[in-house]
């Protein structure tokens, strides 16, 4: 970026909006943005699909029942289309599930292996609790063996519905409810895998067992995912994988989550994105179509295949595939005397209580369960009205449980379990509500307590703040601690520094500190700056060229420095004889070594008492968070 390009960008109005809210959303959060949106679009499928099966029952069978063959010289499949949406293409969906598993597994709250005890035993009693209860419903029946359509909570319903019900609930709850649903959908899987899987041919079972170990030699030698000619190899054995499955009897769907679990997760990091930065510049340079090609690769093995595939796939399944799914199976012909039937049947009330009562006492059971066993060392990540709005909300099972009652049930015992489902769905939003309304009446410190909970925030910080040490600004023992990489040169950090400096202003008790970061790929003045802070740090005005250096983004070479240090009062000799020197690289390259050990790959990145912060850094967010880390600490204390 030249000097004048970096001057135009920073005398640009600073919007409110940033790099981060624009267009940069971390994965977990495109996740749940995708998945509360869809959640209407998959409501709205829903509601379609009843009105017509009610309007013309007829014409919804005919579709749905249409033959659709596909042939390879002698050897074909053959299913209805309803068979083709449930095992063909909700192979995808399970793909996405397996996708965000393993990334919540390497970089979410999993990559500390220990915290998985609480959303697998929370997803364990939030399944076995409403299998006893249907169970206990149907037992001595034949019906008992459609016990799998009472487990699994319906992500995008739920995350929709917290939208609606549960939005000053803690943001916390989302990530804890979306870690419970990975668990959830795996082990629903495995169920459907196992015990709804008929008539298992061996020899088919065995070529998928063998085109699997394929891929994960494939994968050993580190042909990953998302380049054109690699990503077709993965597709082409996962497809083959899939008709190995189809034949042998166990749902295909399968092959989805595997696939999905083997696509490794990781944030960007600085090598890589120069290297990117080196291959456009060289593009821009030479622009070929060779080069094009290097550029556009480079750029694309800078992002986790994980990123890639999610991006990719996430909104097809989530806006597309779901709703095709509840449009082909949530259809129920309601009358009267069918509903008369179905409230008493112990298909529909085995499933309708299993969900409502046996789901949040499982999970909030679970939870506790680990909590007791470790005596308080392992505890929910959010506190216990929380973890109970999250298991009265997952009381809303609708794809899976329909997908399970389809292999389970036919006829009118289908029916009246598509009803136990709706029905619960229902239930669990009023219940989710009075979770709520109760937990809002509770005193002020309870409350927050009660929302937010005691236990400790995984450290995303790789150097802990040494004030022997670093660069701080505000009272070194404030509740919260606000750290930044940053870059003098970067655009976005100057338009920061307006932000941070209000917020410094309106909470007094916040530490400030400022790491470089500088990003010599792009910003060719960014180190000379960073070490012109340095040099006036030794004579005890750090801050004072921070703030200028960040006024003035455009003017970063020697002679501004130089004024700088005059316009400061500083003795100009020994400036410049440790600019020339380079007095200050070595605390620099100390501030990259800790960005490196933090994750850190861009500009401004922050740090909020050692807990990354993603997503926008305006005034708003940025002070919601400060608040949330202060209520926190005060409730440690």
């Amino acid at each position: 970026m030249t000097e004048a390009a970096t001057a135009d960008a920073v005398a640009e109005p600073y919007s409110g909006r940033t790099a981060w809210g624009r267009n940069l959303e971390t994965p977990l959060r495109e996740f749940l943005r995708t998945e509360t949106g869809s959640a209407a679009v998959l409501l709205g499928a829903t509601l379609a699909a009843l009105v017509w099966v009610n309007v013309d029952a007829s014409s919804y069978a005919s579709l749905w029942g249409t033959e659709l063959s596909i042939h390879v010289g002698s050897h074909g499949i053959s299913q209805d289309l309803r068979g083709w949406i449930n095992t063909g293409l909700m192979t995808f969906f399970f793909f996405v599930v397996g996708l965000e598993a393993r990334r919540e597994f390497d970089m979410g709250e999993l990559r500390e292996r220990r915290r998985l005890a609480i959303p697998l035993f929370a997803g364990l009693g939030g399944m076995i609790v409403p299998i006893a209860i249907f169970l206990a419903f149907n037992a001595g029946k034949p019906s008992a063996h459609g016990w799998g359509t009472a487990m699994s909570t319906d992500t995008a319903f739920a995350l929709g519905l917290l939208a609606l019900v549960g939005s000053h609930f803690p943001t916390r709850l989302r990530a804890f409810l979306l870690t419970i649903s990975v668990v959830d959908d795996v082990l629903a899987l495995a169920v459907i895998a196992v015990f709804y899987s008929e008539n298992v041919a061996v020899r088919a079972l065995l070529i998928a067992v063998g085109i699997f170990a394929v891929i994960l030699v494939v994968r050993a030698v580190r042909i990953h995912y998302g380049f054109t000619y690699h990503g077709l190899v993965y597709f082409v054995l996962c497809a083959a994988m899939w008709v190995a499955m189809f034949e042998s009897g166990v749902d295909p769907v399968v092959v989805g989550l595997l696939a999905g679990l083997l696509t490794f997760a990781y944030p960007s990091t600085r090598g890589d994105l120069e290297r990117a930065s080196d291959l456009f510049r060289t593009f821009r340079e030479q622009p070929t179509p060779e080069l094009a090609r290097e550029a556009r690769l480079g750029l694309a093995a800078a992002i986790s295949p994980n990123e890639r595939l999610q991006q990719l796939y996430h909104p097809w399944t989530s806006y597309v595939i779901v709703p095709l799914f509840a449009l082909a199976n949530a259809g129920i012909a309601v009358s009267g005397s069918f509903l008369a039937h179905a409230y008493t049947s112990p298909i529909t009330l085995g499933v309708l209580f299993g969900y409502v009562l046996g789901k949040p006492t499982g999970i909030v059971g679970g939870a506790m369960l680990v909590t007791k066993l470790t005596r308080g060392k392992l505890r929910p990540p959010v506190g216990w009205a929380t973890v109970a709005g999250a298991g009265s909300v997952a009381g809303i099972g609708f794809t899976v449980s329909i997908l399970i009652a389809t292999l389970a049930f036919n006829g009118t015992e289908l029916e009246e379990a598509k009803l136990g489902v709706l029905s619960a769905a229902v239930c669990a939003a009023l219940l989710t509500w009075l979770v709520y309304r109760a937990t809002a009446l509770l005193p002020t410190r309870l409350r927050i307590r009660a929302l937010l909970g005691t236990a400790e925030a995984i450290v995303d910080l790789g150097a802990p703040v040494d004030p022997e040490r670093d660069h701080i600004r505000g009272p070194v023992e404030a509740p919260v601690t606000v750290v930044e990489y940053g870059d003098f040169q970067c655009p976005y950090c100057g338009r920061a520094e307006g932000v941070l400096r209000e917020l410094l202003a309106e909470h007094g008790d916040v530490t400030y500190v400022w790491r470089h970061l500088p990003l010599n790929d792009v910003h060719p003045w960014a180190q000379q700056a960073a070490e012109a802070a340095e040099a006036a740090a030794e004579q005890g005005k750090f801050w004072e060229m921070h703030d200028l250096l960040l006024d003035h983004q455009g003017r970063l070479r020697v002679k501004d420095l130089l004024r700088y240090a005059e316009e400061l009062g500083l003795d100009v000799d020994r400036f410049t004889d440790d600019l020339r020197m380079h007095t200050g690289a070595a605390r620099i390259a100390e501030d990259v070594d800790s960005a490196d050990l933090s994750g850190v790959s861009g500009t401004p990145s922050f740090f909020i008492n050692g807990k990354r912060h993603y997503g926008a850094y305006d005034i708003d967010t940025l002070t919601a968070a400060v608040k949330a880390a202060k209520a926190r600490t005060l409730i440690a204390a």
